[in-house]
């Protein structure tokens, strides 16, 4: 497994990361024994990033993420680096209530995540979404705070504009921020990129398959779980699927001819952006978590990247990447 710095002063972590958030919520049931060793055979692999949220199915994910490294041999749990997304507000049916961004907010989130997780340190810890009532300035200080006494290493950001970015890291030094970034997902391309590269700050990037639109493996007549994220997310809805689905089979032609998944072009399309960039990969299983390691050997010329860029232009997707109420608390989108 090759591996990326995070920014300038964040950590050396491995080229793709595991993000565990479907294992828990957002995507239907998930099988809990298999993910669990869809973590430990990831960590098998040399990944070490491995990514989470307390507000995952309300801290069932911490749990599972903590049961993984737990259960793993010592030298594959010495080695992973967790990062930890906070600041989201449920009500117990599972409802979104906001954010929370308060310091005195941020140190309560991470005592009850360190415990969840069994560590005694997190490794990069971010607030989800800004918290409009609250200065990025004091959630930052707050983990900054943090750092200072141990219990967290780097700080980082998730889904913030330019300016923010420029705010946050004129407080505390940053190593990354957390973003959907994708072929079909490419507005951080604008500004958002331009701004964490000339102050060192690296990318993890989510959602490089668009939640499995892009992956080669979802279909037009999908039955959904009422709980599934994609039953109401404007991407994967009537004509915006199909056209979105029409992409998938130009990308499929291309990556015939590669020998490769679809999957695997669309994370080596990400990794071949820039080294200062993560990809986050969401497999379930060991099985589409092999196929998405694979996408490492995957090796894209200037005719390849071309003919992608061909196939799928900037912008080419049909429908927001979140429902209109959710697309409000980006601040990413201002």
């Amino acid at each position: 497994m090759h591996t990326r710095t995070l920014g300038t002063t964040g950590p050396r972590v491995s080229a793709l990361g595991l993000g565990a958030m479907g294992m828990s919520a957002m995507y239907g049931e998930a099988d809990r024994a298999e993910s669990v060793a869809t973590v430990h055979a990831a960590l098998e692999a040399g990944v070490t990033l491995l990514d989470t949220g307390d507000f995952y199915a309300m801290g069932h994910n911490e749990m599972l993420v903590g049961e993984a490294l737990r259960t793993a041999p010592a030298a594959r749990r010495e080695q992973a680096l967790v990062s930890v997304k906070f600041g989201a507000l449920r009500d117990p049916g599972g409802s979104w209530l906001g954010y929370d961004g308060r310091p005195v907010a941020v140190k309560n989130f991470a005592s009850y995540s360190l415990q969840r997780l069994g560590v005694d340190h997190i490794d990069i810890y971010r607030i989800a979404r800004l918290d409009p009532a609250v200065p990025i300035e004091e959630t930052v200080g707050a983990i900054a705070e943090l750092v200072e006494k141990g219990y967290v290493r780097h700080i980082g950001l998730s889904e913030v504009g330019a300016d923010t970015v420029r705010r946050a890291a004129a407080a505390a030094p940053i190593s990354d921020l957390q973003i959907e970034y994708s072929l079909i997902s490419r507005g951080i391309e604008e500004r958002i990129l331009p701004t964490t590269r000339e102050l060192g700050i690296g990318v993890t990037a989510y959602g490089v398959l668009s939640r499995g639109l892009i992956s080669g493996h979802y279909t037009r007549d999908r039955q959904l779980a009422s709980n599934d994220f994609r039953s109401f997310s404007p991407r994967f809805q009537g004509e915006n699927l199909d056209h979105n689905l029409g992409l998938v089979e130009a990308l499929r032609k291309i990556a015939g001819q590669k020998g490769v998944s679809v999957a695997q072009l669309a994370i080596a399309w990400v990794l071949s952006r820039g080294d200062d960039i993560v990809p986050l990969i969401g497999a379930r299983t060991r099985e589409r978590l092999s196929e998405a390691l694979g996408a490492t050997a995957v090796t894209l010329e200037e005719a390849d990247l071309a003919a992608i860029e061909a196939a799928v232009p900037a912008d080419a997707a049909a429908g927001d990447r979140y429902p209109a109420a959710q697309m409000n608390h980006l601040d990413s989108e201002r």
